[in-house]
């Protein structure tokens, strides 16, 4: 999970520089020669934001949802309950309701109300629909290290599968690069309402994320170009890249301290690779870490330790039930398959119990998708967990197996304070379930954003189209 405590959420000494003149006079000496002594030092400024969000929430109207179940995402579900949606936010729920002059009323009798579902390992729009190489542009596999991409200048705003994800209830998602390197870039959280670009889409002050892999991957892309061949060389390749980062991060301290202190000095020359890396150091940027094995995360964590930086969560973690105690212990949530195991080695030790142990243990469980179609499913994600654990017996209810979608994917990617829950003050990100999503059968009818209705399946005219599709369907096959 991510450590709040490192540092404020804004970014810090992250990119473009700008400058700021700054004169430093001497002491009120008038004398010719404190005059010469006067300088005047040009302060370098690392931008914080040089992609900022450009997002705007679709035009909304008071709605009130009523005679629901409704799951809040941190553990609650209360039967025949109500829900009030205004401004972007969640206004009230249950009999507590103090009702606007003019909303609208939604009957949501034998309805499930849940937050909108967050997917924290997505690749749409790095490896859009058409699957083509043309525009697969996820993994940037020239070096083992690239922290200096940012997966959102690869992002296609009209692949289709947003909008797929969105019938599935899917108001958020993390899109990362590819698992190809030891760093493989940048990631960007979304909103998911597709737009013209990219910054129309990300989410407003959401902490960036980097994209780590470790075993099998590094190794085979990178063992015939020049290495890591070995795991002990991934291991090595992430300790030689955090010395560097540690040495950026020194001067670029020195510098600052060196120039309030009123000292003729100049500021470290800029490395976009590195300055990613020190983001991670100063507790701004979240790590996302793609790795199985149960040895792995371990070795990992000492990493962590050994250069005082918080993994946020650990992607697949196919083995997380053998260390389970270990995540919570060190903070670290695991975003997890339901039942995807075998495909290759390091994959072969997965179990179907492995998000419901993870739970147990109390450490952060997540369950994620990492593919274009299971995003489109996600609540049926989460329900083959649960059950899985109730068929081993752990009882976990589901209510509580609903944060694995919404509060603990919110808190892994640095964002629970905005939304991931349904508590009075939040983004209304709110699903209408057309029956208890750990259903089969169900369907998300209704999917808010910020309170702006999304989509809605009873209006099939209205559902948003990629224009990527438009004159490739014809009347009626969206139906």
């Amino acid at each position: 999970m991510y450590n709040k405590n490192k540092s404020t959420w804004m970014l810090a000494a992250i990119s473009t520089a700008v400058l700021s003149t700054l004169t430093l006079s001497a002491c009120s000496d008038n004398s010719a020669d404190a005059k010469a002594k006067s300088i005047t030092t040009e302060q370098v400024v690392i931008n914080s934001d040089p992609f900022p969000s450009t997002y705007e929430p679709i035009p909304a109207v008071a709605t009130l949802i009523t005679n629901a179940t409704i799951i809040d995402g941190i553990g609650g579900l209360d039967t025949d309950s109500q829900i009030l949606l205004q401004d972007g936010k969640i206004i009230g729920m249950g009999a507590d309701i103090t009702l606007p002059d003019d909303y609208i009323e939604i009957d949501g009798t034998g309805k499930y109300v849940t937050p909108g579902i967050i997917d924290t390992h997505s690749h749409l729009g790095v490896y859009p629909s058409p699957d083509t190489r043309s525009h697969a542009d996820g993994n940037e596999m020239t070096s083992p290290v690239t922290a200096q991409v940012w997966a959102e200048h690869s992002v296609w705003p009209q692949d289709p599968g947003f909008q797929r994800a969105l019938a599935g209830g899917v108001t958020s998602l993390q899109i990362l690069p590819g698992s190809a390197n030891l760093f493989g870039g940048r990631s960007v959280v979304l909103k998911n309402l597709p737009d013209r670009s990219v910054q129309d889409m990300k989410f407003p002050d959401a902490p960036y994320g980097i994209k780590m892999a470790c075993g099998e991957n590094p190794k085979r892309v990178y063992g015939k170009k020049g290495g890591p061949s070995t795991r002990m060389a991934n291991v090595a390749g992430y300790r030689k890249a955090w010395i560097g980062a540690a040495e950026y991060k020194a001067k670029w301290e020195q510098y600052e301290a060196d120039f309030a202190a009123g000292k003729d000095t100049k500021a470290p020359k800029r490395d976009l690779n590195n300055e990613t890396l020190k983001g991670v150091l100063d507790g701004d940027i979240i790590v996302h870490m793609h790795c199985y094995r149960a040895d792995e995360m371990v070795v990992m964590m000492d990493v962590m330790q050994e250069f005082d930086y918080q993994i946020g969560s650990f992607h697949h973690a196919v083995e997380g039930y053998k260390i389970a105690d270990k995540l919570a212990q060190n903070n670290v949530c695991a975003s997890m398959w339901a039942d995807w195991w075998g495909f290759k080695l390091e994959a072969y030790d997965g179990i179907r119990e492995n998000v419901a142990m993870v739970h147990q243990a109390g450490a952060c469980a997540v369950v994620h998708s990492d593919s274009d179609i299971g995003i489109q499913r996600l609540n049926q994600e989460a329900a083959k967990a649960w059950s899985d654990g109730r068929r081993a017996g752990i009882d976990i209810s589901k209510a509580d197996a609903w944060q694995w979608l919404t509060a603990n994917a919110a808190k892994s990617l640095g964002i629970f304070d905005q939304t991931g829950s349904l508590e009075v003050g939040k983004n209304a990100d709110v699903v209408l379930w057309s029956t208890d999503p750990f259903s089969t059968y169900a369907q998300a009818e209704k999917v808010f954003i910020d309170g702006g209705l999304a989509f809605d399946r009873s209006q099939p005219d209205t559902w948003p189209v990629s224009d990527f599709e438009l004159g490739q369907i014809g009347e009626g096959d969206h139906k």
